[in-house]
């Protein structure tokens, strides 16, 4: 959303859904969440329903610690869109043809690593997945049989629990 937000200037959650195949009500909540963590702000309007959202200035300096947890909020807003995402692909599976369905892939790993390994596995699946971005904003790259696809990776340390 807040890529779209860049890309347009302006959005209202009618326009979020339309563009991102979502009720206005689900983009509602999202734009007011992005809200409430400080990334973006209302427009001022001429009345009426419509709320057009904008991004925030990026030079506005914040204090260390609302900036801490305004990332902190939105990694937790992203955790819950991801997750989102993927139920809604669950329930709509059925609608997707064979071939979809067998590319659906969904794994998890656990490796003894260093916090520099896992930066760079991290660095690693960028690098691969940054060989796609240009399909982004030019449709002409994308292969007649793309669709837009969620890839989520979240590396961090198993820390033992208080009894170990």
């Amino acid at each position: 959303m807040l890529d779209l937000l860049a890309e347009t200037g302006t959005l209202t959650s009618t326009e979020a859904a339309v563009r991102l195949g979502y009720s206005s009500g689900l983009c509602s909540f999202h734009l007011r969440q992005l809200a409430r963590y400080g990334h973006i702000k209302e427009v001022p309007h001429s009345g009426g329903r419509a709320r057009p959202w904008r991004l925030r200035s990026q030079t506005s300096q914040q204090p260390d610690a609302v900036a801490d947890a305004a990332d902190a909020g939105f990694g937790t807003l992203a955790r819950g869109l991801e997750d989102e995402s993927y139920q809604r692909w669950l329930t709509r599976r059925d609608r997707a043809s064979q071939e979809w369905c067998e590319a659906d892939e969904a794994f998890s790993a656990v490796a003894y690593l260093t916090p520099q390994e896992i930066r760079e596995t991290a660095e690693a699946i960028r690098r691969l997945l940054s060989r796609y971005q240009d399909r982004e904003h030019d449709p002409a790259a994308r292969p007649s049989d793309a669709l837009l696809a969620a890839a989520v990776a979240r590396l961090f340390p198993l820390l033992p629990t208080e009894t170990e």
